[in-house]
């Protein structure tokens, strides 16, 4: 085959440290923007983007030569200073160390639409916390609950 065809399509999702609800008002759709905008830069394509006050929610397309852990190091690294920038109130923001990243099927991508679109009605029901071990076991991850927090 002389030609190399990817679709690689990612649901991302991280919270701020020890999940506290910073990315409330403005201020999410701002930094929901800023990241979108920090995926393009990297040459990959946002597809879906929302969030709550403490985690977001990202699918997007990936280039196939950058890692996902280079991808989430830069645009987490590169949002915590833009948002020390523009909101000084929010001076000792920081975004937990890690990340959930899970590979989504080309015949999955509308229902992971519909799911990130539907976060506010979905947080009513359960936490950050709940949804992320769920993501975690349906994905057959496994983990340890004493670490999943950092």
């Amino acid at each position: 085959m002389s030609h190399s065809h990817m679709n690689l399509l990612v649901h991302i999702v991280f919270g701020t440290k020890i999940r506290e609800p910073w990315l409330d008002g403005k201020v999410l759709p701002d930094v929901l923007h800023f990241l979108a905008g920090g995926i393009q830069e990297l040459g990959g394509i946002p597809l879906e983007w929302n969030g709550m006050p403490d985690h977001v929610h990202i699918l997007a397309k990936l280039r196939p030569d950058l890692a996902v852990s280079d991808l989430l190091r830069d645009i987490k690294a590169r949002s915590s200073g833009w948002i020390h920038r523009s909101y000084p109130a929010l001076a000792s923001f920081s975004w937990q160390v890690g990340y959930g990243a899970f590979s989504v099927g080309a015949s999955q991508v509308e229902a992971v639409r519909a799911y990130i679109r539907n976060q506010r009605e979905h947080h009513r029901m359960i936490t950050f916390e709940q949804e992320f071990i769920g993501l975690l076991d349906t994905a057959g991850i496994e983990y340890d609950l004493r670490y999943l927090w950092e």
